[in-house]
């Protein structure tokens, strides 16, 4: 009589559960390719998303032009009471270049001068072992604000002068108090107020304005 081999039956049972194993290890494996061909689509969205609403900012900021602002208009600008014209136009050319589409892009309209860009990917997430993602497409939506990097006080008002009637019995030799005609008498120009930038004091000169990118900074923020 032959005896049994006793290693035979647990040969043949540690086949199946050995396929099975094997199984669900590829089958875990292409679950997380999956997740991070998905995260990976949802980052490019992100991005697209940042870039366009930086681009709105800054084509609203670079738009704004100082010249023919007052003090009092030049302070509502550094309080955030004046915003900059629409820069929504400039958001389509960078989300393109970041493989994605503008679904929408508009100011922010509570206080803040920015826009709110939503995008959506070009290219869907793909094939992948979780079903509907062939044709599963990445939103995203990113804020970018303009902000102040100065303060800005307006100038003191000038005092009034002072009236002085003319003298009858000694009259002014008219060509030494009369004004040239052509408006040509050594008059400064009038300083809108200044600047404290981060510690630095600066004029503002109608004649000789900085830069709006000298003045205020674009920066992503919270939506």
């Amino acid at each position: 009589m032959t005896a049994e081999n006793p290693f035979r039956r647990d040969t043949g049972q540690a086949s199946p559960l050995y396929v099975f194993m094997v199984a669900s290890l590829l089958f875990l494996a292409l679950a997380f390719f999956a997740v991070g061909q998905a995260g990976a689509t949802r980052n490019g969205a992100q991005s697209a998303a940042d870039a366009a609403a930086l681009a709105a900012a800054k084509e609203s900021r670079d738009r704004y032009r100082l010249g023919g602002l007052d003090g009092d208009a030049l302070g509502d600008l550094f309080d955030g009471v004046l915003v900059g014209e629409d820069g929504c136009g400039a958001s389509h050319a960078y989300a393109a270049r970041n493989g994605a589409a503008v679904e929408g892009c508009a100011p922010l309209g509570d206080g803040r001068w920015g826009f709110t860009v939503t995008v959506r990917s070009a290219k869907p997430v793909g094939d992948t072992i979780l079903p509907g993602t062939e044709g599963q497409h990445a939103v995203a939506t990113a804020t970018a604000v303009v902000t102040p990097l100065c303060a800005f006080e307006p100038a003191e008002p000038p005092e009034p002068a002072e009236s002085s009637e003319p003298d009858p019995a000694d009259p002014a030799d008219p060509d030494e108090s009369a004004e040239p005609a052509d408006g040509t008498g050594d008059v400064d120009a009038p300083v809108l107020g200044s600047l404290d930038c981060d510690g630095t004091q600066l004029e503002l000169d109608p004649d000789d304005l900085p830069d709006m990118a000298d003045l205020f900074e674009i920066r992503l923020a919270g939506n």
